[in-house]
């Protein structure tokens, strides 16, 4: 069945890309809208997301896009190309991670960049597209949307049935702070390709992983993403681990999650400084916990990075008006101003990710949490954005040693009772 479907859709694609292409006369003449670039597509203009495209051959999936897309005579028909092109682009991202396939190029292939400037060059394709067909403001973010989920893996989680093995759920993040430095990579979306499908041997058996990655975007969040992604999973898991990049040098189990958004920009250059939005809001509370065996992962060997149990977090206590830092945790009726991971997404995806679990009843029967990896880090003379190359020796065996510790600290967490 799968090579007859194969078959059916290189010939769907194949009659496609003969038709003509609209012309602008005729996307005006049916009176579409297009928008423009979002601030995070910009930056795609620029000299070093250009050269990492060419660097792993993720220019050529971006560019036939584009040609897929023009041929498209209706929606249904741009619907198939963007569900189609998206899947393959999230799975050949995994290969290369995984050394299936050519690399397309001389970047090492535990590199997540590739697969994020690739997405936003489909994505702002999708955004300005003028077709010569009626496209609604509804459609287009349809088209969106499933372009958003489909590259990044969020419907390709794909949980083995049965006894004899385990399920773990990881997802990671994409690259952020790109003004500051846009050549930064993200260790926790290296990890997401790095380990989705495969599996480790735990002290249970073995345990296939499966992974997605999120957008640094808070209106994502607010819109469900994180919820809807993991839903229909958290019943059917072992153990679920939210991954993104924290601090210099060390890994942190975060103990405590705050409902607090601190306002930091992401990558839109939005902020919001606003208590978490979630459904349900009469029933959430300031603070969710983490239930991963924390104790037994500090305790262990996992690689070269420390890693941490952290309690802090920083609160308004119950009657006061000025926040606080707490170096234990929060106090009881306490507002939340920050969780052990800040007030940024990360704290908010640990947030959400556990109080959904929570609400599914789960909290005493799934080990779940958030993990933050080191900040991944150029080598010694290539720490300039203005004159520094996009990679070095270095800054590839640091992402390198972060992917195999968060490995590790899975294999001693899976099979763990719940704690907290």
């Amino acid at each position: 069945m799968n090579s007859i479907r194969v078959r059916i859709g290189v010939l769907g694609l194949a009659l496609l890309a003969g038709l003509s292409a609209p012309t602008a006369g005729t996307a005006a003449a049916a009176g579409t809208q297009a928008a423009p670039p979002t601030v995070e597509e910009q930056r795609l203009d620029r000299a070093v997301p250009q050269e990492m495209l060419r660097r792993s051959g993720f220019d050529a999936p971006a560019a036939r896009f584009a040609r897929d897309l023009g041929a498209a005579h209706s929606y249904a028909q741009a619907r198939h190309v963007v569900e189609r092109t998206g899947s393959a682009l999230w799975r050949r991202a995994v290969d290369r991670a995984q050394g299936r396939g050519p690399a397309g190029g001389d970047l090492s292939r535990d590199d997540d960049r590739p697969l994020y400037w690739a997405r936003l060059s489909m994505t702002r394709e999708v955004r300005t597209w003028e077709p010569g067909f009626g496209l609604s403001d509804g459609q287009r973010g349809a088209l969106l949307d499933a372009l958003e989920r489909t590259s990044r893996g969020q419907t390709d989680i794909r949980l083995p049935q049965g006894k004899g093995i385990g399920r773990i759920l990881v997802t990671g993040f994409d690259p952020f702070t790109l003004d500051r430095d846009i050549r930064i990579s993200n260790p926790s979306g290296a990890t997401a390709l790095a380990l989705d499908g495969t599996v480790i041997e735990t002290a249970d058996g073995p345990a296939r992983v499966e992974t997605a990655v999120f957008p640094v975007r808070w209106q994502d969040f607010a819109e469900g993403t994180v919820e809807r992604t993991l839903r229909p999973y958290l019943k059917q898991v072992d153990l679920f681990t939210t991954v993104s990049q924290g601090r210099v040098g060390r890994f942190d189990v975060e103990r405590t999650n705050g409902a607090w958004r601190g306002g930091f920009p992401d990558n839109d250059n939005v902020s919001r400084t606003e208590t978490v939005p979630v459904a349900d809001p009469a029933s959430q509370p300031q603070w969710t916990t983490t239930t991963l065996p924390y104790a037994k992962i500090v305790a262990a060997s996992t690689g070269r990075f420390p890693v941490y149990d952290n309690t802090s977090v920083t609160e308004i206590p119950a009657g006061g008006t000025q926040a606080v830092v707490r170096p234990d945790g929060p106090t009881p009726g306490s507002t939340a101003r920050a969780g052990g991971g800040g007030d940024y997404l990360s704290n908010e995806i640990a947030y959400r990710a556990t109080l959904l679990r929570d609400r599914l009843g789960l909290h005493d029967t799934l080990p779940g949490g958030h993990v933050h990896t080191p900040v991944l880090q150029f080598g010694a003379g290539n720490t300039d954005p203005a004159t520094g190359s996009v990679t070095d020796p270095e800054f590839v065996a640091n992402r390198l040693d972060i992917i195999a510790q968060v490995r590790t600290i899975l294999k001693v967490a899976a099979g763990s009772p719940v704690t907290g």
